[in-house]
């Protein structure tokens, strides 16, 4: 199939957030591009500008790699005190509900992205709730 991208070549917004998700220990290919540009557009829309900075490239950045990796591996990438302050990031924009971090993780998870073991530990569902 043939790439959009390939034909024009990649917006610096995308190559700033390949980097951070790089630095994140998360490698872009395995992101999905419209991913990528969801999560620009949310930190556009979070007050980052047109063009969000390097630093807020990070900051979703760090959140996308902690979901689509999990725990374990973002841990085996970052350490563990970064993964205690993701884990305490992913928790807050559970609790709060409508923050840019609530929207990645919301994003990662309709996506199909989100990693399987934070959808347990954290009992999130795409959609509707489950019926008990």
């Amino acid at each position: 199939m043939f790439e959009f991208s390939a034909l024009f070549g990649r917006s610096r917004e995308v190559r700033r957030l390949d980097d951070a998700l790089r630095a994140a220990g998360l490698h872009p290919g395995l992101v999905p591009d419209a991913v990528k540009i969801a999560a620009l557009k949310l930190l556009k829309e979070a007050g980052q500008g047109v063009s969000p900075a390097p630093s807020a490239c990070g900051v979703a950045a760090e959140i996308l790699a902690y979901c689509i990796l999990g725990d374990r591996g973002f841990q085996e990438a970052n350490g563990p005190g970064a993964t205690r302050r993701l884990e305490g990031r992913l928790q807050a924009a559970l609790d709060v509900g409508d923050s840019l971090d609530a929207r990645l993780v919301l994003l990662t998870l309709h996506a199909g992205v989100i990693h399987h073991a934070l959808m347990t530990r954290y009992d999130l569902h795409a959609g509707d709730a489950p019926e008990k």
